[in-house]
């Protein structure tokens, strides 16, 4: 059996409940480290970016102020929270990475294609929040507070509740930036379509302004510079989230073809259909959920156990399903009484020789909460066969 320093190519088999909480105290354990690194790193320039960080709010404050300390601890314990802050948000995608790659061994191949761009565009899409607020939104927001200070008021902002306040705002914005994630992945979970969110526009709007009153200060322009975008971005997060829906309905009408061409076939009994292709030669072999190969003949079969089938013995069920429907045919029973499960089975064969993948991929999906123990292994390894021949 090959193996592979890749977490996301290590085969599908369920581990202890000590072997997983031990993966990932070493994978936080690991993201711990690489945040001490980049401190370490940072920390002798803790005062330079918390000035470059200040200097927004420095610029709009009247000529001769500047701002304060009122903590003993502050000029210290401010800069060293900030640097901490800034090592979290920079080692941010190797933290991401860790997470990665504990989920990944549970996720099938197409699933995780999809996740990949969806971290790595979340991931830019939250900087990409934090740079908009720092080089927008901060001069525009600090020159209206000061501006609008009472005569004979001098103001002189403490860092330590500076830094509070450009925290939240880069976070919020970071966070808002989200939204075409956010929306992608409602559309693709099923949770709602792109025209229910179409529909909905109006409380959508209404909704971001809300929520740009509550994350940002009590002015009307943070506000506005935080749900205008939310708005934008969501609009961004429908246009994409079309694709999803396209693919998915191009492949249920496939689908549906493959019914018609299983009706015909049972109403007029002309057209052979052919033989389902061979799987592919098999060179590692899934085992049961423990990890170990498949159990001997004088060794007990535990039915929770998933064992995959050899190609002989998924041949030969897919051959008694073959001859089951026969068999209704001959005795004159109409194809809406047989088994559900086992008709989905049938139509993922006539999809997979049509070259449907993602049709198939469905009903199998489909057969896997519906059906017994028998067809969920047999659709188990069609779809083990199914990520063997797509490849990584």
């Amino acid at each position: 059996m090959t193996t592979s320093s890749d977490p996301s190519d290590t085969p599908l088999k369920e581990q202890p409940f000590v072997s997983h909480l031990l993966e990932l105290r070493d994978r936080l354990l690991r993201a711990v480290i690489a945040v001490g690194i980049v401190f370490v790193a940072l920390f002798p320039f803790a005062n330079d970016i918390y000035v470059w960080v200040a200097e927004p709010l420095m610029r709009a404050l009247p000529e001769g102020t500047s701002m304060i300390a009122t903590g003993v601890a502050s000029p210290f314990l401010t800069p060293f929270k900030l640097t901490l802050m800034a090592a979290i948000i920079l080692a941010m995608p190797y933290i991401l990475y860790q997470l990665w790659a504990f989920i990944a061994p549970g996720l099938y191949k197409h699933e995780k294609k999809l996740v990949v761009p969806l971290v790595i565009s979340s991931t830019l899409l939250f900087y990409l929040g934090m740079l908009f607020a720092y080089f927008v939104v901060f001069p525009l927001v600090f020159a209206f507070l000061t501006g609008t200070a009472p005569e004979g008021v001098e103001v002189a902002t403490d860092i330590s509740n500076y830094l509070d306040f450009i925290l939240t705002l880069f976070f919020a914005f970071g966070m808002a930036f989200e939204m075409p994630i956010a929306t992608i992945i409602l559309v693709w979970m099923g949770v709602t379509t792109p025209e229910k969110l179409t529909s909905k526009r109006p409380y959508i709007i209404v909704g971001v302004f809300a929520l740009g009153m509550l994350l940002t200060p009590p002015d009307v322009i943070s506000q506005t510079l935080l749900a205008v975008p939310m708005w934008i971005l969501f609009e961004l997060g429908v246009l994409f989230s079309r694709f999803f829906v396209r693919n998915k309905e191009e492949g249920e009408t496939e689908t549906a073809s493959g019914e018609l061409v299983v009706a015909a076939a049972a109403a007029g009994g002309a057209g052979e259909r052919q033989p389902p292709p061979s799987p592919p030669p098999a060179e590692e072999v899934i085992g049961g959920f423990d990890g170990d190969p498949s159990p001997g003949a004088d060794e007990p079969l535990d039915p929770d156990r998933f064992v995959p089938l050899t190609e002989e013995e998924l041949d030969a069920e897919l051959d008694l399903i073959e001859a089951e429907e026969e068999d209704d045919d001959e005795a004159g029973e109409p194809q809406a009484d047989a088994d559900p499960v086992e008709q989905k089975l049938r139509r993922v064969q006539i999809l997979r020789d049509q070259g449907n993948v993602q049709g198939a991929r469905e009903l199998l999906y489909q057969v896997l909460s519906e059906g017994d123990g028998d067809q969920v292994k047999v659709a188990r390894n069609i779809l083990q066969q199914l990520d063997e021949v797509e490849g990584p």
